[in-house]
């Protein structure tokens, strides 16, 4: 599964070819509306960016990979980050559910940690969430096996003397 950042700010995401030098202009040619897309593009840089740390922070070892980013290219010709990703692994551990509950916790933790998740961000959590009931009731039904072993062989334990017990009377009488 993939946690990705908001979208982009009606903007168009450049595309990138490397060799090719595309015409942007010198910072004094700039004008006043130019050098405030610039500070948009710049502000928006920043919170895509923080948003994607915190959910490779929070994430840990279920992180796949660096975020991967989209970006637009200003008037300044500097790229700016205008959306981005991270991949979480948000599959179970076969055969542990505990540690599959661990891992939807630490799910939902890297899922919901920027300061605005978004509404994918969101729905990762849901899923985590929903792994971590599966996980819990995998646990308890675990436990109910357990318990139940257990209770026979206490069970068997305690009836295996007492019948050893009367066929030794059966024979003595």
């Amino acid at each position: 599964m993939e946690v990705h950042a908001t979208p982009p700010l009606n903007t168009i995401p450049s595309i990138h070819r490397p060799g090719v030098v595309t015409d942007y202009k010198q910072p004094s040619e700039i004008t006043e509306q130019e050098q405030q897309q610039i500070q948009q593009l710049t502000a928006r840089d920043r919170v895509v960016r923080s948003h994607e740390a915190a959910h490779i922070a929070a994430g840990g070892s279920i992180i796949r990979g660096s975020a991967d980013f989209s970006f637009q290219r200003g008037p300044d010709g500097v790229q700016y980050a205008v959306g981005g990703e991270v991949n979480i692994d948000t599959s179970k551990v076969e055969g542990d559910p505990q540690a599959t509950l661990q891992k939807a916790i630490q799910i939902q933790a890297a899922a919901l940690a920027p300061a605005q998740p978004s509404s994918q961000d969101r729905s990762i959590a849901a899923q985590a969430a929903q792994l971590a009931v599966e996980a819990r009731a995998e646990i308890t039904q675990q436990r109910n096996v357990d318990n139940r072993e257990q209770q026979i062989s206490l069970s068997t334990a305690a009836s295996t003397p007492r019948q050893q017990a009367g066929e030794l009377l059966d024979v003595l009488v």
